[in-house]
């Protein structure tokens, strides 16, 4: 039976985000709701392919008051290992989760917000939108000039290599996902051509420790969204080229083209079935480099100014990324060699049932680091959204902890 009820903040998502922000309420003492449209971690369960794993390893996978306590600190959880991690913690938090109840609108209200569900409304005094920000997968407008025959998929339907036809395949993108799939369906024994744009490069290690343990001493998973000189172009900037393998394997562009991988630049337009690449490829990856560079220049000095030189291992670099002197730059899709295309081109949150005055012209919400230019609403889950490691499971730590005082700032009537 739907019912009309009231409680003072509804969050609405169920995966990590939501599930920490509920503790931070929980401790404060706020009453709330956790609104999922499905289960628990519907993402990881819905969203994922079948190898999928973190991109940070599991000492890192922690949520608030909930550390990693496993055997394996140093290896990388499965989907199904974050599902279950997700699921004990909803568990220990005692998190006030309503299942199978889906959002179809949020609408001001005269003391606050409505939120309308297809079991009921809800009344309340704030909103928390902890549904990620990787909901819809983006595709470039030009997609449509694909030939018919030629499947695409994106990496939210994608499983494994045996859904896709045999065949060549072309992945746009060159993000973590990007190459991570394309290694995955070359290793089938498929033909695959890689589009690569602007990118981040790193190593899985650098001087015997995993590089987000450099990131995260030197500061650099810390830095905050308002000591950014560009916080929108920050948050543009691509997931790195990595990937959680027990081996801790490095995955960059040069480990795909000693394994076969076809490296193209970023794909321009589709024209007559024909694709037509960039030819600044090699300035792609040279400023690639060029940043990495600088990064393990900045591990390094770390290492020296703090004393632990003598226990890490002696610096390593990579080498700079091998990018062929003429690389083609077209690929005529109706020839039949490549029948399907993944495309890894990004994703953006689907905020469509968010009936509120907070979206520019562009279309994106504005806020301040999560706070929403709305009295009350609130943002998680977004790339930078306060901190560098925001994206990344043990970054709602911090942000819900930041989010929820300035949550129980509005309630009180403290803030403006």
């Amino acid at each position: 039976m739907r019912k009309d009820r009231t409680t003072t903040v509804v969050v609405v998502g169920g995966g990590h985000n939501g599930l920490a922000m509920s503790k931070r309420l929980a401790d404060r003492g706020i009453d709330h709701v956790v609104l999922e449209r499905r289960e628990v971690a519907d993402s990881w369960r819905s969203q994922r392919w079948d190898s999928f794993t973190l991109l940070t390893p599991n000492w890192q996978t922690c949520l608030p008051g909930r550390e990693y306590d496993g055997a394996d600190r140093d290896g990388f959880m499965t989907g199904g290992e974050v599902i279950d991690f997700l699921e004990c913690y909803a568990i220990d938090v005692e998190a006030p989760i309503h299942t199978h109840t889906t959002v179809t609108a949020v609408r001001r209200a005269a003391d606050g917000y409505e939120v309308e569900t297809d079991q009921g409304t809800w009344a309340c005094r704030g909103v928390v939108l902890a549904g990620g920000a990787c909901n819809v997968p983006t595709t470039p407008s030009f997609a449509a000039a694909v030939p018919d025959h030629v499947v695409a998929i994106n990496p939210l339907e994608y499983r494994n290599p045996d859904q896709l036809p045999a065949g060549g395949v072309l992945v746009v993108g060159a993000a973590a996902t990007g190459v991570q799939l394309a290694a995955e369906i070359h290793s089938s024994g498929r033909p695959v051509v890689l589009s690569v744009g602007e990118h981040v490069r790193l190593p899985r290690t650098y001087r015997g420790r995993d590089i987000q343990y450099w990131m995260g001493a030197i500061g650099r998973l810390d830095e905050r969204y308002d000591d950014v000189d560009d916080i929108v172009k920050a948050r543009k900037v691509a997931s790195p080229q990595l990937v959680g393998t027990r081996e801790r394997r490095t995955l960059d562009l040069n480990a795909l083209t000693a394994e076969g991988v076809e490296i193209r630049g970023r794909l321009g337009v589709v024209r007559d079935g024909v694709a037509l690449f960039s030819g600044g490829l090699a300035n792609h990856c040279a400023l690639a480099d060029q940043k990495l560079s600088r990064l393990l220049d900045d591990i390094d000095s770390w290492i020296e100014r703090d004393g632990v030189g003598s226990v890490a291992a002696p610096p390593e670099r990579c080498e700079p990324t091998r990018v062929a002197t003429k690389l083609p730059l077209t690929l005529d899709l109706t020839r039949g060699e490549v029948t399907s295309i993944v495309w890894a081109t990004g994703f953006r949150p689907d905020l469509s049932w968010l009936h509120l005055s907070v979206f520019d012209s562009a279309g994106r919400m504005r806020h301040d680091g999560g706070v929403v230019d709305s009295p009350g609403v609130y943002f998680l889950g977004a790339s930078f959204l306060r901190r560098r490691k925001s994206s990344f499971i043990h970054g709602s730590i911090d942000d819900t902890e930041d989010l929820a005082d300035h949550l129980a700032g509005h309630l009180a009537g403290r803030l403006a």
